[in-house]
């Protein structure tokens, strides 16, 4: 058959082999082949990544994909991990149990839930068994199974078998599992009826099943009215209230409160010179704050700083005016009430009796101009920060004296204590006059006898010292001189300088009082004539 034999003449024309050619058109000087050069791989490459030297090839052998399951060599253990990790001696192959042990041996029933009757053979429990590559896991009645290498052929010989029964594995293996609506039902059937039980067994146990709770049971009520009679503490302090204020001063650098009492219905409120002084002293304000709870502003009529007193004054009508009583009538042991605001607490009332009488007290602090010695009451009616200026009442209702201060433990962290127990008031004798001037007068005045005295004794006397005599003044005229001791003052005993102040302040400018004195041993009496300040 020639080469053209298949195509048509047209054709055969213009690819035929051209006349007097013989032969093939291959080129008989062919040049070879093109071979590339082998990779260059660097020593230091195949120092790393070299075949090992004696190490033949990787490949397993033609046939086998895999080494054989038994009789793979294990290279010796070192004998310090022989001794620590390996099969105790008579132990047995595999895991058996130790002699003596409560694990029993294969075939019997293990009483350990840790050991499986099989745990013999099972290869993840022998350090021992060999390692081998296997087959990826399959899917086989819904668990996952290894396949061990003589295991392969089978499931070759089972492909077929499995593909054509694929749909209906699927189809099982998704019923599996599977809840019907008749199980639903009932689950929530019984859970409804669980409940129900549940909670009607939980009412009933919380109503009578402790046995220590009776719902019928009913507390008696006493329709007896409570004791309040006339002169009560409570009587007292429903009266008294009303009149009693809270005053509540604020300035550019400081908040306080302190209390005060409505001694005339013209809207005047009396109250201590150290509550108000940070509003003279500095640019604020004051609020008062009344028992029904409504608010006005309040100004400073007048203050004294000798005595601690101070007047100011709301514009508010319909006012509860106090009752000022006789200071001088009282007697230690008689029943006093305290009112005011301690702490910031408006209404409070506390009860207590009147422990002293003209207790010489000298009044002074950092934050107010007030350097004042009253002839004060002493009382164990609990007296806090902020009843100053508040009032103590009598078992009469009648106001006796204004409390001022409290008698304070020493204190390392210089914070101010609270009560214990001994507390001070102004007779309300001295308020009332010095209230007065300061109405009239926005000022008070009074008598001075012109001598800077300090306590003194000579071991079995005590009087006031002179420290200095004021050139000109009425001590000075008298011929007292720096260096006396004054020991009587109006048949009074003066055992401090506070004590004879308080003699003074009981007087008024242009009056006279006696004193004794000592200058050298000899006792001198003089009469002097007040002046004033």
């Amino acid at each position: 058959m020639t080469d053209i034999d298949h195509v048509g003449i047209d054709q055969a024309d213009g690819w035929s082999r051209p006349a007097g050619v013989e032969g093939s058109f291959e080129p008989n000087d062919a040049p070879p082949a093109y071979t590339p050069p082998p990779p260059t791989v660097s020593p230091e490459d195949r120092a790393s990544f070299g075949r090992p030297a004696g190490a033949g090839e990787f490949d397993p052998p033609p046939g086998e994909r895999m080494p054989a399951r038994h009789g793979v060599s294990q290279p010796p253990l070192p004998p310090e991990a022989e001794a620590a990790y390996g099969r105790t001696a008579g132990g047995g192959d595999g895991f058996d149990a130790a002699p003596g042990t409560r694990i029993r041996p294969a075939g019997r029933r293990a009483q350990s839930p840790w050991w499986k009757l099989d745990a013999q053979r099972d290869p993840w429990r022998d350090p021992g068994s060999p390692a081998w590559l296997g087959r990826p896991a399959v899917l086989a009645g819904g668990e996952l199974e290894q396949l061990a290498p003589e295991d392969d052929e089978e499931l070759d010989e089972n492909a077929e078998t499995a593909a054509e029964h694929e749909p209906e594995a699927k189809l099982a293996s998704v019923r599996v599992g599977r809840f019907g609506l008749s199980t639903l039902l009932l689950v929530l059937v019984v859970a409804l009826v669980a409940g129900a039980i549940g909670g009607g067994a939980g009412f009933w146990l919380a109503r009578r099943g402790s046995g220590l709770t009776n719902p019928d049971s009913k507390l008696i009520k006493v329709g007896t009215a409570a004791n309040r009679p006339p002169g009560s503490v409570s009587d007292i302090a429903k009266r008294v209230s009303p009149a009693v204020v809270s005053i509540d001063i604020t300035t550019a650098s400081e908040q306080g409160t302190g209390s005060g009492v409505v001694i005339d219905g013209a809207g005047y409120i009396l109250t201590n010179n150290h509550v108000v002084s940070p509003v003279a002293t500095q640019s604020g304000s004051m609020l008062v704050t009344f028992s029904d709870s409504s608010t006005a502003p309040a100004k400073i009529v007048g203050r004294d700083t000798l005595t601690d007193l101070a007047v100011i004054k709301v514009d508010k009508s319909g006012l509860s005016v106090a009752s000022l009583g006789d200071s001088a009538k009282l007697a230690v042991g008689d029943p006093v009430i305290a009112i005011g605001s301690p702490l910031g607490l408006r209404g409070t009332v506390t009860a207590g009796i009147v422990s002293a009488l003209n207790r010489p007290v000298h009044l002074s602090g950092e934050q107010s101009d007030t350097n004042a010695v009253i002839d004060a009451i002493q009382t164990d009616a609990a007296i806090n920060p902020g009843n100053s200026g508040g009032a103590l009442v009598d078992a009469q209702g009648a106001v006796i004296g204004i409390n001022s201060a409290i008698a304070a433990l020493p204190s390392s962290s210089g914070d101010q204590n609270g009560n214990i127990g001994l507390g001070f008031a102004i007779p309300v004798n001295s308020a009332r006059t010095i209230a007065e001037e300061l109405i009239h007068n926005g000022k008070a005045v009074h008598a001075s006898i012109g001598l800077s005295t300090r306590a003194v004794t000579d071991g079995t006397r005590q009087g006031a010292y002179v420290v200095q005599a004021t050139p000109g003044g009425p001590g000075a005229n008298a011929g007292i001189k720096a260096g006396d001791v004054i020991t009587v003052a109006d048949s009074n005993l003066v055992t401090s300088g506070d004590e004879l102040t308080v003699v003074v302040q009981a007087h008024k400018p242009g009056d006279t009082i006696k004193l004794r004195y000592y200058r050298g041993g000899q006792a001198i009496d003089v009469n002097v004539t007040l002046g004033s300040v």
